[in-house]
């Protein structure tokens, strides 16, 4: 029965996904919604499903973000291998992290990642090909294989929504995978798990490359789809908005950080050009409130309260 029901709430939702275009909602618009969704999914792999909270996940999304930039720009790459390479440069970065940080938790593990994370902020302001406080503009789409153009608004949102799909599934196969589940039992008991035989930190630290690298296709995928890289990408306040769209939604389901990100990215949009910077402050505070009234986040309040029902009946 859940199953039949989540295969008609995905379906409805891929129809509205695919028909949003045509029915008053703007590509660009849809694309940064998307782009901040596989980014809080990212996350919750490794916040949700292992829970391993970090200040620093700006980091991967912003580095790949500038590596693609500029091998579209100053090295005229093809788009796939740029956004290959792009995902690559923050697997390579989550690695260098994660031996660093992977020995610590709980608060220790949550400053190293924001400490370096602030380290990766300072060699992009004063990197060479980074462009410093201008970043890199003018980033240009390319194509896929010479088939498709991706400089139409509508081909690029397909091919990001594509891009989602894949990667919302690829997380929900690893989720549900026997390595998933010794993440579960990490989080957890975490010297239960290693007292059965699980290598606690090895599964952690594959968690945080994984996440590390879905990241930065995040950064990827944003940098094409805009068209610029700037330091709004890797700056510590971008990994806050991923806290934030995670918790907000639901951390350790799978629809809540695609849900929180659509909720932060409206605001943003909405509230903007009305309220200037209190938009910061506006979502500050609803950050707040939704951590002192419903902390599993809204998807997380809907399915605890569809198990309190069933167990009633």
């Amino acid at each position: 029965m859940n199953m039949t029901r989540n295969t008609t709430f995905y379906t409805v939702l891929l129809l509205l996904a695919l028909l949003a275009p045509w029915i008053g909602l703007y590509p660009i618009f849809l694309m940064t919604i998307l782009c901040y969704a596989i980014f809080a999914c990212a996350f919750n792999l490794m916040l949700g499903y292992s829970g391993m909270l970090s200040f620093g996940h700006s980091a991967y999304f912003g580095v790949s973000s500038y590596v693609t930039a500029w091998l579209l720009t100053a090295n005229a790459w093809s788009t796939p291998a740029a956004l290959l390479v792009g995902a690559l440069s923050s697997t390579v970065l989550g690695l260098m992290i994660g031996l660093i940080a992977i020995r610590r938790s709980g608060i220790y593990f949550a400053m190293i990642t924001l400490a370096l994370s602030q380290l990766v902020y300072f060699v992009c302001l004063q990197a060479p090909f980074t462009g410093g406080e201008n970043g890199i503009q003018g980033v240009p789409r390319g194509d896929l294989f010479g088939l498709l153009s991706l400089a139409d608004d509508l081909s690029m949102y397909y091919f990001v929504l594509f891009v989602f799909v894949m990667v919302y599934l690829f997380i929900q196969r690893v989720v549900h995978s026997p390595f998933g589940q010794v993440l579960k039992a990490i989080r957890e008991n975490e010297p239960r798990a290693s007292s059965l035989g699980y290598f606690a930190d090895h599964q952690k630290m594959l968690v945080f490359i994984l996440s590390s690298t879905l990241a930065g296709l995040a950064g990827s995928l944003k940098t094409v789809a805009l068209g610029f890289a700037t330091l709004s990408d890797v700056i510590q306040s971008t990994s806050g908005e991923v806290i934030l769209m995670t918790m907000l939604g639901g951390a350790g389901t799978f629809f809540g950080p695609v849900l929180g990100s659509a909720i932060v990215v409206a605001l943003q949009n909405l509230l903007s050009d009305r309220v200037g910077s209190w938009v910061t402050v506006i979502i500050g505070a609803i950050f707040v409130i939704c951590v002192m009234a419903f902390r599993r986040g809204i998807v997380g309040e809907w399915l605890a309260f569809q198990s309190r029902r069933k167990s009633n009946t």
